[in-house]
């Protein structure tokens, strides 16, 4: 019982890690004037596609 518990918290911070990861990385790429990989939009729920119209009103 308590391996299952274990696996299934080592899951949640994995997936915590590449959030915050992809989260600091689009940061970073929009600060330098780039556009953020795709992956990492959508890792934080982002359509790339959306991404790139945005200011292009």
């Amino acid at each position: 019982m308590s391996t299952l518990r274990n696996s299934k918290l080592f899951a949640t911070l994995g997936s915590m890690v590449d959030l915050f990861g992809s989260a600091a990385a689009s940061a970073a790429a929009v600060e330098a004037g780039r556009a953020p990989k795709a992956r990492d939009l959508r890792t934080l729920g982002i359509e790339p596609a959306a991404f790139r119209r945005i200011g292009k009103l």
